[in-house]
């Protein structure tokens, strides 16, 4: 199986493991869910020149592309990583999946305004952070899985 292919496949698992983390989270703390990455979709287009219809219509549209974003983020991410999977140790790896996950998450957030993870609270951290471990641990534990 070719790096491109593992790097789907890991990215995949790993984006799993921070929908399942994200998840629990909301209902732990009862929480809502985060409205960045429909805000994201909405800059985006709007950066684009695209529309997205109107009212609902726009909405439902902005609630189906925002988790998309995600998972390209997560698939993209693991993707990168691949030609550094045999060279890393496993939590050298997770880490560094942790990390290309979240700069590819936060980072096109933060540089439309979407957010500012300077003025993030331990909390906002938090539900961050620990969603993008487990998307980190998973994908680096399925990477090294297949081989």
């Amino acid at each position: 199986m070719g790096t491109i292919a593992k790097g789907l496949i890991a990215g995949a698992v790993g984006t799993g493991a921070l929908n399942v983390a994200t998840y629990l989270d909301m209902a732990a703390r009862a929480r809502p869910a985060s409205g960045t990455p429909e805000e994201t979709v909405r800059r985006l287009a709007r950066g684009a020149g695209v529309g997205l219809g109107e009212g609902e219509r726009a909405g439902n549209r902005e609630a189906g592309l925002g988790p998309l974003l995600g998972y390209a983020t997560g698939l993209g991410a693991a993707v990168a990583y691949g030609p550094l999977a045999r060279r890393l140790p496993w939590p050298v790896g997770a880490v560094v999946l942790t990390a290309l996950a979240m700069a590819g998450s936060i980072g096109p957030m933060a540089a439309l305004g979407v957010t500012d993870p300077r003025r993030w609270s331990a909390a906002d951290w938090a539900s961050d952070v620990v969603p993008h471990l487990a998307y980190g641990v998973a994908a680096a534990a399925a990477f090294r899985s297949l081989g």
